[in-house]
């Protein structure tokens, strides 16, 4: 049986998770700002939109009280993120071209279908809250591994060009915070499904600082040169391959990894 002090407090955690997890939902939108006013998505991925998308759905499916019952904080801000998501996945759509359109339409189809199948198998097959929320916990926690590859990719290309221009310190700390506010709200009372995911995220977070820490002056010594120079090397362009001949590709400054909320 839950304390009214610890519920209280699990509250006021999860009030506040809610709140980071808002900001770092919204934090792509300036990179939309641009794609209309430039009428086109250019060389910009949907794959971050569309992942965090599935993975907030599957965390509104955890969160509803035949699966999870007690757990309207999950649902508010992982049913605020779907609708965001949606809205930038249509605005990219608007913006793109027929042949990456159509990639985004199948992908939103597959995610669609995926999300169905789960609920009504977990409805239908599954009678107790305790087993739905682990069947859908179990699920919700492979999404967020597998997800955890677009940091790790934005951290390896910090290391390999040696600059934290492109993983702003304020989104590292403010995802640093929100892994922070859901890894305690999991613990009031305990929840694995939730702590094990947002364990990994804080982990994260925690390396994405230190290498900020680490690259920070040297970062600002190529701006300077790139700036003495002309500004002709823009890392938003640069991808490097792990050869002499980087690719030119573009790199959503604000959006570089997937939301994880919880």
């Amino acid at each position: 049986m839950v304390s009214a002090t610890v519920n209280t407090a699990r509250n006021v955690v999860g009030i506040i998770g809610n709140i980071i997890s808002l900001f770092l939902f919204l934090s792509p939108v300036p990179t939309f700002v641009g794609i209309v006013k430039r009428g086109s998505v250019e060389q910009y991925s949907a794959a971050p939109y569309l992942a965090t998308l599935i993975n907030c759905m599957v965390w509104v499916l955890y969160g509803l009280p035949m699966v999870h019952p007690h757990s309207i904080l999950v649902i508010t801000i992982n049913g605020s993120g779907t609708a965001i998501e949606v809205i930038y996945i249509i605005l990219y759509l608007i913006y793109s071209d027929k042949k990456k359109r159509l990639k985004v339409v199948l992908a939103l189809l597959v995610e669609l279908i995926f999300i169905a199948v789960v609920t009504i198998l977990v409805l239908s097959l599954i009678h107790t809250t305790e087993r739905r929320s682990m069947a859908v916990g179990i699920v919700c926690i492979l999404f967020n591994i597998m997800m955890y590859a677009s940091p790790l990719s934005v951290m390896k290309l910090v290391i390999t060009t040696k600059s934290v221009e492109y993983m702003p310190f304020f989104i590292s700390l403010a995802s640093l915070a929100n892994g922070v506010a859901w890894t305690t709200y999991a613990f009031l009372p305990f929840d694995q499904f939730i702590a094990i995911p947002n364990g990994l995220g804080t982990l994260f977070a925690l390396a994405q600082l230190t290498l900020y820490a680490c690259y920070y002056k040297s970062t600002k010594r190529q701006i300077a040169a790139r700036q003495a120079e002309g500004g002709e090397l823009d890392l938003s362009e640069v991808v490097v391959t792990g050869d002499s001949n980087p690719k030119k590709t573009s790199i959503d400054p604000v959006h570089n990894g997937v939301v994880h909320a919880p």
